[in-house]
Order: C-alpha cells, then structure tokens, then sequence
C-alpha cells in the first residue's frame, strides 16, 4: 500500500497524553459524585456552567414556560424532524420479531425483547444546544418502549435552552434535568439523593461525557463510545474541492478536537480542498472551533486506487463517512467499519445529523469495528426461554444433558438432567452417573 499523507493531526503520542489525562479527571470527579451526591453534583454545575438553581429538574410549568418561547416555525421544525426519526425507528422496531419454535416434539424455545426499565439520555448543549441529539435518544427510547426516560442537558448562555427542552419532552422524557458533562452522566448512572439512578446511559457528549460513560459500563450499560464528532470525505475527481472542504469543515465546527479526514485518488482534489479550507477558514463564523481542529485533526490522504481507499477507510473506522464517486454504491458493498455512509453529493452529514430520520449517535475512535449506532434496538434486550410439554421430551433431552454433563466433570449438574429421566420417563439412573445411552443398550 502507497499512501501519502498531505496533511497530518496531532501524533497519537500527544493524542494518548490528552487522554491519560481525561481519564484521570473523570475518575476523580465519579468518585466524588458517588461519595457526596447532590452536593459534588452541584458544585460540578457551579464550577462549570456557572448554573445553580433550586431545583436541576425541570417542572410541568417550567417546561411549558420554556417552549412558550419558541415560535411557531420552531415548534413546527422540530415536530417534523422528530416525526422522521421516530419513522425510522418504528421501522426497525417492527423488524425485531419475538420468536418461538419447536425444533423437536414437545420443546418450546423462544425469545422476547423486553425495554431497557431506565434509560438515562444526555443531550450535549454546552457549545451548540444540540436539539437532534434529543431526537436520537428521547424519542427513540419511546419508540422502544422504555418506561422511565430521564433526559439531561446543560444549561445554554446560563439558562435551560427552550429548543432542546422542547425536543425532549415532546419526545418523550419523563424526568428532564438541566445538567451537564460528568455530573450529568455520573448523577444519572450512580444515583443521588433527589436522582434515581437509570439501568443505562445513551447519548454523545464531549472527550470527558465519553470517558464517564466508558468508566461507568458496567454499573449500567451504554449505548456505545460516542465520543468528539469524526467524518471522513471520501471523493474522486466528480466532486470539486469546494464541496469537500465544506463537508470536512462542517463537521470540525463541533469542538475542537474533531478529526476531519480526507481519502481521496486525486491529487488535484486534494490540493484543491486544503486551498478551499483555508479560504473558508477565512470566512465561517465558527472557524475559531473549526481551524483549531483542522489543524490538530485534519489529515488529507492521498491513495493509488479505489480498494487502497476502501483499506484505509476500513482501518481509520470513522464516525461519519461522505463517499462521493463514481462507485459510491461499491463502497456500500464493501465497507465494513464505520459509523454511518452518506452516499452521494447530494447527502451530507449535516442531514444526517439533524433531520433526515437515522440516528446520528454513531460510534468513534475506531468502535465502529464492533458495534454500529445508537439505534431502537439498543434499548431492548433480547431475553430467551424454554418449555418442556411433555414426558417423552424431558426424558430425551435429559438422558443427553446427563451425559454431557458428565463429560465435563458436574455431577450436580447431571443430577438435575437425572431426576426427570427418573421421574418422567421412569428410567434407573444411579445418583452421580451419566444417564445410560439408550442406542447402546438397543
């Protein structure tokens, strides 16, 4: 493989130091939250978001107050974007069947998908107040089912903001506090004394929401490791360096460790993207955020061929993939590891990211290997059982279950297969022996 790099980020030497340091942060600030409750939560919102009211959850009364503040079209706006997530994700609730067979006279096997009992959702807001995020979560958790929906956020410009308020309650949230970063997830995975702890944490969230989430699986289940927004533009010559650089911009705008990376065969379209990035750079209004992480994450890889640029796609596993080329659909066939594709110039992440229906809860630094986003069926658990209706079916399958056990050294286990071959099938099995082979005895 002949790869050139253009433009690299930070080293990874730089990028492991910044999270040995995160990771020591968040330790201390979970255990503080877990040793002194409502009052190291507190002080967390004090300190960071210079936010302390009387009461972090939000009233009935509140809660109408605050979308009251919203127009018309905004109300409307973000209906219709919820509307298609929640499309989206009843279409895949209803793929999710429960089932039950009989693959043998007189034993039933099935499984049924139960909700999760509590979900706690963090909405990000700090920087930008991300309305979409409540969609992906809140209203998706609705969809599946799930009885207690609890709905963090942090305060915007010092005060709950009525969008994202808004997208949570008409999603569904049945508790909605106004808290953020750590003391948001941490609250709501290990419980306070006015915050009931949930039995899992979705949603994305900043470098140190990322990392609670990561030490806190376990005490509850996570959705994913949904950490600083990532996109990767894959193009060739059809596509110009204007389109390009705006997509790599757009999503670096997020905070400013956003890598941004773009793969393409084209020489040209390369050195066209980095001189149209500087040139937006001059003009977008958030380019502060967007240049720090450009230049500290943005990296342009120049590869010989299409299966070069499918490898090294594979490899980085990006959050978001835009593919824009003449083959976008081989990329579709062929791609393993990502969060999300975006196929063709007319997609973007931005559509995915706030209205167009998937979810954009998508897995970063490399989890999309493993796992895809945050999607209905994150919120149920796929539990199975088993029946046995009759004597002829408890004896068979205990004269082999008795005897594998025994294969492996459980008597007490073989024991449990024995007294139904004994009590069902009236068959003399001695106590601590394998069930005899019936084919055998024939």
């Amino acid at each position: 493989m002949t790869i050139e790099y253009l433009k690299r980020g930070k080293p990874a030497t730089e990028r492991a130091e910044d999270d040995a340091k995160t990771r020591a942060i968040v330790e201390r600030t979970l255990k503080d939250i877990e040793t002194r409750g409502d009052a190291a939560v507190r002080e967390l919102s004090e300190k960071f978001d210079k936010y302390s009211p009387e009461n972090f959850r939000l009233s009935e009364a509140q809660i109408d107050a605050l979308i009251g503040e919203l127009s018309d079209r905004e109300i409307a706006d973000i209906k219709f974007a919820q509307e298609q997530v929640v499309k989206f994700a009843q279409a895949q609730r209803a793929s999710m069947l429960d089932i039950e067979v009989e693959p043998l006279p007189g034993v039933i096997l099935g499984h049924k998908n139960i909700p999760v009992q509590s979900v706690g959702c963090y909405v990000p807001g700090g920087k930008f107040p991300m309305v979409a995020s409540a969609h992906m979560s809140v209203a998706t958790a609705k969809v599946a089912g799930v009885p207690r929906i609890v709905a963090c956020t942090p305060p915007w410009q010092g005060k709950p903001n009525p969008a994202v308020i808004a997208a949570m309650h008409f999603g569904g949230a049945h508790e909605i506090y106004v808290l953020g970063g750590i003391q948001a997830v941490g609250a709501m995975a290990i419980g306070t004394g006015t915050i009931d702890r949930v039995h899992m944490l979705v949603g994305p969230g900043n470098v140190f929401v990322a990392e609670a989430k990561r030490q806190l699986f376990g005490r509850v289940g996570i959705d994913l490791f949904a950490g600083p927004t990532e996109t990767m533009v894959i193009a060739d010559d059809t596509v110009d360096g204007e389109l390009c650089a705006t997509d790599l911009l757009g999503q670096a705008e997020h905070g400013y460790n956003s890598p941004a990376v773009l793969l393409t065969n084209s020489r040209k379209l390369a050195e066209d993207t980095l001189s149209e990035i500087d040139r937006l750079l001059g003009i977008l209004p958030t380019a502060d955020t967007a240049g720090k992480s450009w230049e500290d994450y943005g990296e342009v890889i120049l590869c010989d061929s299409y299966d070069e640029m499918l490898a090294v796609a594979d490899d980085i596993a990006s959050e978001h993939v835009q593919v824009m080329t003449d083959r976008d659909d081989w990329f579709l066939d062929n791609m393993t590891c990502y969060g999300a594709l975006f196929l063709g110039p007319r997609t973007n992440v931005a559509n995915g990211d706030k209205v167009i229906g998937t979810n954009h809860t998508l897995p970063t630094r490399k989890a999309g290997r493993y796992t895809g986003g945050l999607w209905v069926g994150k919120y149920l658990k796929t539990h199975s059982y088993q029946k046995v209706l009759t004597d002829e079916a408890a004896t068979m399958i205990g004269e082999y279950g008795s005897r594998l056990c025994m294969l492996e050294g459980f008597v007490g286990h073989a024991e449990q297969c024995n007294i139904r071959v004994r009590r069902y099938g009236g068959l003399n099995v001695p106590y601590g022996q394998g069930a005899p082979c019936r084919e055998a005895a024939e």
